[in-house]
């Protein structure tokens, strides 16, 4: 019981959290890495149960903006490619405040290729799933209190930080890139 409880309150905590909150301090810091293409396509794209329309070409552009915001703030040497490919979206509508606040969701596949080493880093795509911020509260669903580009630009700027998350977490494990040289959690090589 005590796991499933920590598990959503990191849920509830990474929700509430909105993912553009610290565009404004430097960057995360990741190796050599610079941005260089950054695609982003929707034509499979699945819109769920009781979700507001949004065309694949909106989707694509908003997370494809969304990441440019975050990791054109990175300026290595070395440069790397994303392929992202949104699969699936809600965009929540209103509903009825106390009984049924649905929440908006963003599912896409990241795919992030090495351009030196004209290779992908990640043999399989990685899913991501993001959910809303709680900006407006958990009882009053965003259908309420935002129209459906400010929802996606939310779930865009949520997802884009998860990419960030993903990829610090891969260089600190991997060394995806510092040349290959896993990091300790102090930030040093690690001791081989």
């Amino acid at each position: 019981m005590i796991r499933v409880l920590a598990v959503l309150m990191t849920v509830v905590t990474l929700a509430a959290c909105n993912g553009a909150s610290d565009l404004g301090d430097a960057p995360t810091p990741l190796g050599d890495f610079n941005l260089h293409h950054n695609i982003v396509v929707a034509p499979k794209a699945q819109k769920g149960p009781l979700s507001r329309e949004v065309s694949k070409d909106d989707l694509a552009e908003a997370v494809r903006a969304a990441t440019a915001e975050r990791f054109d703030r990175y300026e290595g040497e070395r440069l790397y490619h994303f392929g992202i490919s949104v699969e699936g979206y809600v965009l929540a509508q209103p509903g009825i405040p106390l009984v049924f606040a649905p929440k908006s969701i963003l599912i896409l596949n990241l795919t992030v290729w090495d351009d030196a080493k004209n290779k992908k880093l990640n043999a399989e795509p990685h899913q991501i799933t993001v959910f809303e911020s709680l900006d407006q509260g958990p009882v009053v669903g965003s259908g309420y209190t935002k129209s459906a580009e400010e929802q996606l630009k939310n779930l865009s700027q949520n997802a884009a930080k998860s990419i960030e998350n993903y990829l610090v977490k891969q260089n600190r494990e991997q060394g995806w890139f510092n040349g290959g040289v896993a990091v300790s959690s102090a930030g040093g090589p690690e001791d081989k």
